[in-house]
């Protein structure tokens, strides 16, 4: 008999009026997954993890991992640290054709129902349904209609509800995914933009979403699996900057909002909430956004701790001579040396751009920590730092917070330590903001 997605708890609690949701944690960056898990452990709670599939695909993605890899790499994480795995929710974020979108629409789609199986098969239990972009035999002059996006969007919801059978055969325990549709952000990884001109969904434009995807599922002849759509992605006004963040500001957005209520099974999906404050995160908890993603801003918070250790490192090494591991500069080499994945979003003098490659919010280099010299650096950096111990007097000069915790003994002085215990700080932010222990108890 299979077990009930805990996900669904998520409506039916938003819909008595109390204010849970979760936080989707999306990065496959290790240190990101070890902190999100050892956070869940420690507040006796749950974690949501996903993956685009910029990140992981049938192919590897940029992460090198097919789903698969990632669904085990994950429940391992758990392990080591001693969280339940049913306390571990896995998910696709803008699953679809989009890192095939220059192909015509049958290949893209093709490629797109591989992609979904093979999430479902892995044991992936939240798959956020993308078909909003367009492809190569699209009309690049109008905008892609609802009926079309719903309908390519039904076709991956029938392969999903497919593989699911394949997997029920294997394990009768299996549980049913939930879906998300819809998608009302700039593409995975930010705005291309340097300003986006931020704007809320229109109530009817959601509406109209929600109505096309529906009746594109009944067309499709998976009627019933409609059941199992618990959110759609909507714009509610905000997003990261370079500098900063657009604010969310619950008066611009009270239309929206309020048409959530009108739907008996839906909550909304916030992408993009990076660097709220713990305060508006609850705001957007409270008017019914049941899905917080967040990505960049834990790379960032991850990055930071990092960048802290290196100025730590390059003070050691002037009192005991040795080598440093050169992190920033290896990270740096290693975006000039394939400048894809941040030249079209950062914009400025050549000045400017160095700056933002290595300290923009948008957080880029993310992208290049799997590089190899990169990940040797970071090797090196952390077993400099553990033959010569951070001294207490430089960690309160760059890691305050972590000092304070290593002074209480509730944080060991290891450079893996501070660095997971960065991002846990981020973390703690949007566990303020979900109380999303109230899922699993």
């Amino acid at each position: 008999m299979p077990k009930q997605n805990p996900l669904l708890n998520i409506v039916s609690l938003q819909k008595q009026g109390k204010a849970v949701a979760i936080y989707s944690c999306c990065s496959s960056n290790s240190f990101v997954i070890k902190a999100a898990m050892e956070t869940a452990k420690k507040q006796n709670s749950c974690v949501l993890i996903e993956s685009t599939a910029n990140q992981v695909d049938q192919n590897g993605g940029y992460s090198g991992m097919t789903p698969k890899d990632f669904y085990e790499f994950c429940l391992q994480e758990a392990e080591n640290v001693g969280l339940d795995k049913d306390r571990v929710f896995l998910g696709g974020d803008h699953l679809g054709p989009l890192t095939v979108s220059s192909k015509p629409e049958k290949e893209a789609m093709e490629y797109a129902k591989t992609l979904v199986h093979d999430y479902v098969r892995a044991g992936f239990t939240k798959i956020h349904i993308d078909t909003s972009m367009k492809v190569a035999d699209d009309d690049p002059n109008t905008r892609l209609s609802d009926e079309i996006i719903a309908r390519r969007g039904a076709t991956l919801a029938k392969v999903c509800e497919e593989a699911y059978q394949e997997l029920l055969e294997e394990n009768p325990e299996a549980i049913h995914p939930v879906y998300i549709v819809g998608s009302e952000v700039p593409i995975p990884g930010g705005a291309q933009e340097e300003s986006s001109g931020m704007q809320v969904t229109k109530p009817q434009d959601f509406r109209n979403t929600v109505a096309a995807f529906e009746k594109a599922f009944e067309d499709m002849g998976i009627k019933e699996a409609w059941n199992h759509v618990i959110a759609a992605v909507v714009q509610p006004g905000v997003e990261e900057k370079d500098a900063g963040c657009e604010e969310y500001d619950r008066e611009r957005a009270k239309d929206l909002m309020a048409s959530i209520k009108e739907y008996d099974q839906l909550v909304f999906e916030g992408h993009s909430t990076d660097y709220q404050t713990k305060y508006k995160l609850r705001e957007l908890v409270e008017d019914g956004v049941g899905i917080l993603k967040v990505g960049p801003g834990l790379t960032y918070a991850a990055r930071e701790g990092i960048f802290s250790l290196c100025v730590i490192e390059e003070e050691l090494a002037k009192v005991y001579d040795f080598e440093t591991s050169h992190f920033k500069e290896a990270l740096d080499k290693a975006m000039l040396a394939n400048p894809g994945k941040w030249q079209p979003y950062y914009h400025g003098t050549e000045k400017e751009i160095a700056f933002k490659r290595q300290y923009s919010f948008s957080d880029r280099c993310r992208y290049y920590f799997p590089v190899k010299e990169v990940q040797d650096a970071l090797n090196k950096l952390i077993s400099n730092l553990r033959e010569h111990p951070v001294p207490l007097p430089l960690l309160s000069q760059y890691m305050p917070m972590q000092y304070t915790m290593v002074r209480e003994g509730t944080l060991k002085n290891d450079p893996e330590e501070l660095i997971k215990s960065r991002i846990a700080y981020t973390i703690e932010e949007y566990t303020f903001a979900s109380h999303q222990e109230e899922l699993v108890r």
